[in-house]
């Protein structure tokens, strides 16, 4: 299937996604053309979902950056917090940044079912994100308790809880497992804003990438939504907002 029949799929759901592989290579570029930076002086954070899809589909490329510190548990929740944002910082060269890419995941099948990829070596079809779709079921079928998150499955629970405070907007949405993903990745967005202004960075920039990772069929890649591309100097104290980059 060529590049151009893979993006239509998936432009079907997210009309501005490209290619992981081509975001990586975009971001490469900045660093090295406006940042005036080699990768090698780049630390990489990643809080996406600890689903083995996302490691084999994740670019090969990325490992020209320093890391990448895993922040991410279920569905990409910073489930390592402060403490884990905390020893990331103190990794990063000095004249140096730190890339922080986040957000949720989801499936997009070659034949367009949402919330669904074909694994390599399966029969069937299964779920993606897994966690987001087990909490989605257990929301419409009224069995998730408000405020009840135990020790014995931490995760799930704060995932149930992040879709139980948007119930109405999930259920009566047109496609309740898309707006669910977009919940998530809004609860994601927060939580890194709170650990980001709570870190001391000793490095020239902080690099924020916020996205919805879609994966598909193992022959067909993953993709990237970028919702958020943020370049903030530590030396100027400015932020810029560069998202029309990946648009």
């Amino acid at each position: 299937m060529k590049k151009r029949e893979k993006l239509a799929i998936i432009h079907k759901y997210y009309p501005n996604a490209i290619s992981t592989i081509d975001s990586v290579n975009k971001l490469i570029d900045f660093i090295e053309n406006d940042l005036d930076l080699e990768p090698t002086k780049l630390m990489l954070a990643d809080s996406i979902c600890s689903d083995d899809v996302n490691s084999i589909q994740y670019p090969t490329r990325t490992q020209e950056f320093l890391g990448p510190f895993k922040m991410g548990g279920l569905d990409g929740f910073p489930f390592t917090g402060l403490t884990g944002m905390g020893a990331f910082a103190s990794h990063v060269p000095d004249d140096g940044a730190v890339f922080i890419y986040y957000g949720p995941h989801i499936g997009i099948t070659k034949t367009g079912i949402i919330g669904e990829i074909h694994r390599l070596g399966q029969s069937k079809n299964s779920g993606c994100c897994g966690a987001a779709k087990g909490a989605l079921n257990k929301l419409f079928n009224d069995q998730i308790v408000e405020g009840n998150i135990t020790e014995m499955d931490y995760q799930m629970n704060t995932i149930e809880q992040i879709l139980f405070r948007q119930k109405n907007r999930i259920i009566n949405a047109k496609i309740p497992f898309f707006e669910a993903t977009e919940v998530i990745y809004e609860a994601i967005d927060e939580r890194i804003n709170e650990l980001v202004e709570n870190t001391v960075y000793n490095c020239k920039y902080i690099i924020l990438m916020g996205a919805i990772l879609i994966n598909s069929d193992s022959d067909i890649g993953s993709f990237t939504m970028t919702k958020r591309f943020d370049i903030i100097d530590l030396q100027k104290n400015t932020t810029r907002n560069l998202l029309h980059l990946y648009e």
